[in-house]
């Protein structure tokens, strides 16, 4: 079994209070040798009067899970049926047999993967737990295998005839492996706590600001990769009015006249009186349908998608490019449906989708946008933005755009965010000979219907994400900004944006009220900090927190300290980065170090945690590394234009230089220890790395592209990200950038131990990106592997396999950059 998944928030840190149980402490021969027991907890007796122990009963386990929570907290007594318990150690218990039950616990910390024997003596029956997880005995005897940091062991006894024989010894596998044992609470940051940790899910603001609601999901061992989620509805002085905690409500929304609260639940649309709490289902058979929105007190506005019958014939006639995307078929429609009756009426209608982008109920439009083709077939799409009149039914196109994401009506006006090529380049900030990145999205405001249109970012470097519409016509923007995610406000009258000081690095999620001092509720991390919910006022330009993950789920964890760290290139041009260091890092001692860079054209922000875990690498003994190399988002329009047609020619660059400058800055790391990883393009980028230097020691590429040809025809949106990386540019009149900048065209300059992880069902990146380079490194002679996950497609999300993934990684690293090799074989063992 893999014990790496260390345990969420509990494992105790060392001190100077030590038990060290290596080969130094014990004779030549690898013997097992007692813990001290002063370095074990101890609280009982549990339930004294206990006539029948658990294992007497038919529900042993359950029981026994039940008390475990209690067991690991960090707490110095627990109350059981009234009594408080207290701990101590287990040097201090004199006596032969205790009722009840009796619970031990202590620390592990390995100061690299390590392996060996615990046994525990003089104890009867007994379950015992790491990290949470239990674990199998032989006899009397558990194997361990422990990842290098804090671990927690948890021993409930049953049954004990004498406490005074009982010893719990170790016994190392091998003169590696090394254990330290202690009893305090203080430990590392462990992957579990980043995965498991309860974290905002979604949430919703009332127009009027009075309530809120407010999902909340956390993992557990017991119930796997299934998450457990707790919706509640608070009010405005963060009071539970009411929760779910079965059926989750999904798209919620609130009605104008700030009565209702809507929802769909178990196949129905529900409806809530935020006075009464009285329920009322709308509508029922609504499979397909999403997206709702109050078009007024009497109505709400949706859309309803529905799929093609399953075809089950011998062949698939392709008819468009987009007939390799599994849901090209499906058509999406714009509907009315009324409260009262929950009678439904179509507003749009034929082959093509409409998208429903945002409606005006007092002049009764709605505005809708839809692609101009069933299945076009171009690198850049052409959307038609249409208005329409409910009343009579007649459509008035605003335009066809070619760059196109978001539209929103303030006023008499429209709001469209797209990228600098909207209506003929209006938003380019460039040169003439630069091709703009349309991934750096730009807002604009149309006018006379769409007759004019002004550029109201072209000079704001952020790239606009996310919009919405204040009552007053001002637009709340999701911006990149650098390597951060912020709000900003876009104050119509005075054309000018000011940023929201939710003293977040990375917003999250946030929602609006409509009143006369809009609030907004938002979720969001920083580097260093975990989640919080916060409500800022838009008027004060200041925020109040709700609630904050880290008492409940980082108490008495160390966290990587930070450094900013940016450096000027050989082009003159500053390139951020930052710098995460291990909690307990010693100067004088040599460090490895990872590097990480972008996937697609965006930055890596500043979350706390995610699908890679910088935190959590330092907190192994890593200096991690973090650079934005030429042709990201958020830095203004020249830095990310240079994306275009680029592949990987300044990125490299930029990588490589941020490197060296890295280790001038600080020479505690190992030059000779480096490692670098990158997934999707940053995958790219590690393979392309392997073929230019051989400054790194090992590397790692996550669905990463080997070919840039392959990728272009085979992924599923291969086409159309191309249509922006390689702008203007086709096999058949570029094969230079196609093949050239290609990794697999040079794998044989390869001189870097390379691992390949990829989902096998990964439609973004297929897998036989990975299994060409796979292909040619191995005919070279290389040293590579490959390892796929099953079932996965672009990402890696199901808590199991996410555990696995960050092992792997990490354990790959240590065999390559710590000469450590047992976690990997432990892993990965040779048949």
């Amino acid at each position: 079994m893999n014990f790496s998944s260390l345990w969420r928030g509990k494992t105790p840190r060392l001190t100077t209070t030590l038990a060290v149980l290596t080969l130094s402490t014990l004779s030549s021969a690898l013997v097992a040798a007692p813990l001290d027991k002063a370095d074990i907890k101890f609280i009982g007796p549990i339930a004294a009067d206990m006539q029948l122990k658990p294992y007497q009963t038919e529900h042993q386990d359950a029981i026994i899970n039940a008390l475990l929570p209690s067991i690991q907290q960090p707490t110095t007594s627990i109350t059981v049926f009234g009594e408080k318990l207290k701990w101590q150690t287990l040097d201090k218990v004199n006596a032969l047999t205790l009722g009840g039950l009796q619970a031990l616990k202590f620390t592990t910390h390995a100061e690299r993967f390590s392996q060996g024997t615990l046994t525990l003596k003089g104890i009867e029956k007994a379950q015992l737990f790491i990290n949470g997880e239990k674990q199998t005995a032989t006899k009397e005897s558990y194997e361990l295998a422990l990842p290098q940091g804090d671990h927690q062991i948890v021993i409930i006894a049953e049954q004990v005839a004498n406490w005074h024989d009982v010893d719990v010894d170790f016994e190392p596998k091998a003169a590696i492996d090394r254990l330290t044992f202690s009893n305090k609470e203080q430990h590392g940051l462990s992957a579990k706590q980043l995965f498991d940790a309860t974290t905002v899910s979604s949430l919703s603001l009332a127009p009027d600001a009075k309530h809120y609601l407010v999902a909340k999901r956390h993992y557990q061992d017991s119930t796997g990769n299934q998450a457990n989620v707790i919706t509640e509805l608070k009010n405005d002085d963060n009071q539970i009015v009411y929760r779910f905690e079965s059926g989750q409500p999904s798209n919620i929304i609130w009605s104008p006249d700030n009565n209702y609260l809507v929802y769909l639940l178990d196949g129905k649309l529900k409806q809530l009186n935020r006075k009464t709490l009285n329920l009322k289902v709308i509508a029922n058979n609504l499979e397909g349908a999403g997206d709702f929105a109050y078009y007024d007190n009497n109505s709400l506005i949706f859309s309803w998608s529905k799929s093609p019958a399953a075809d089950n014939s011998l062949t698939k006639h392709y008819q468009g490019l987009q007939d390799r995307w599994s849901y090209a078929r499906t058509t999406s429609q714009a509907y009315l449906l009324d409260i009262s009756t929950g009678l439904s009426k179509a507003l749009s209608q034929g082959p093509l989708s409409h998208s429903i982008e945002d409606f005006n109920s007092k002049r009764g439009t709605v505005l809708l946008s839809r692609g101009v083709q069933v299945m076009q077939a171009s690198t850049h799409p052409t959307t038609e933005l249409v208005e329409l009149n409910i009343a009579n039914a007649s459509n008035t196109v605003i335009g066809q755009f070619t760059t196109f994401n978001q539209a929103k009506y303030t006023g008499d006006d429209i709001y469209v965010t797209a990228g600098p090529d909207f209506k003929d380049g209006l938003g380019r900030n460039l040169p003439e000979n630069m091709l703009a990145n349309n991934y750096d999205g730009q807002l604009y405001l149309l006018t006379d219907h769409g007759k004019n249109a002004v550029p109201l970012s072209r000079e704001f470097d952020p790239a606009i994400g996310q919009l919405e519409v204040l009552a007053n016509g001002d637009a709340l923007v999701k911006v990149t900004e650098q390597d951060t995610i912020a709000l900003y406000l876009y104050d119509k009258s005075k054309q000018r944006f000011s940023k929201l000081k939710t003293g977040f690095d990375v917003v999250e999620q946030f929602s609006y009220s409509n009143n006369r001092s809009p609030a907004i509720l938002v979720s969001g991390s920083n580097a260093s900090s975990p989640q919080q919910l916060k409500q800022l006022s838009i008027n004060k330009n200041t925020a109040t927190t709700l609630w904050d993950s880290k008492p409940q789920a980082y108490a008495n964890t160390d966290i990587a300290s930070l450094d900013e760290f940016n450096f000027t290139n050989t082009a003159g041009v500053e390139i951020k980065g930052r710098v995460y260091f291990p909690s307990n890092l010693d100067k004088n001692k040599h460090y490895p170090a990872l590097v990480y860079y972008y996937g697609g054209t965006s930055p890596v922000t500043r979350g706390f945690t995610g699908r890679y875990p910088f935190n959590l690498w330092a907190e192994h003994g890593y200096v991690v590394y973090v650079v934005q190399p030429t042709g990201a988002t958020g830095f203004g329009q020249q830095f990310s234009a240079k994306h275009v047609n680029a592949w990987g020619q300044y990125t490299a660059d930029d990588i490589m230089q941020g490197t060296q400058a890295l280790l001038k800055q600080y020479p505690f790391i190992d030059k000779n220890r480096l490692g670098n990883l990158g997934a999707s393009y940053g995958g790219f980028m590690t393979m392309l790395l392997t073929t230019k230097t051989d400054m790194f020691s090992a590397s790692i590429a996550h669905a990463g592209i080997s070919n840039i040809t392959s990728y272009w025809g085979h992924g599923w949106w291969g086409y159309l990200y191309s249509g922006e990386a390689s702008k203007n540019s086709y096999p058949w009149n570029n094969s230079e950038l196609y093949s050239q900048h290609s990794p697999v065209f040079h794998a044989d300059k390869v001189t870097t131990p390379l691992l390949l992880l990829h989902g096998d069902a990964d439609t973004n990146v297929p897998v036989g990106e990975s299994h060409t380079m796979y292909t040619a490194l191995k005919l070279l002679g290389k040293d590579v592997d490959l390892i796929e996950y099953k079932g996965a497609d672009h990402q890696i999300f199901a808590r199991d396999q996410r555990f696995n993934w960050w092992d792997t990684m990490l354990a790959y690293f240590d065999k390559h950059l710590k000469e450590q090799p047992q976690w990997w074989q432990y892993l990965y063992p040779e048949k």
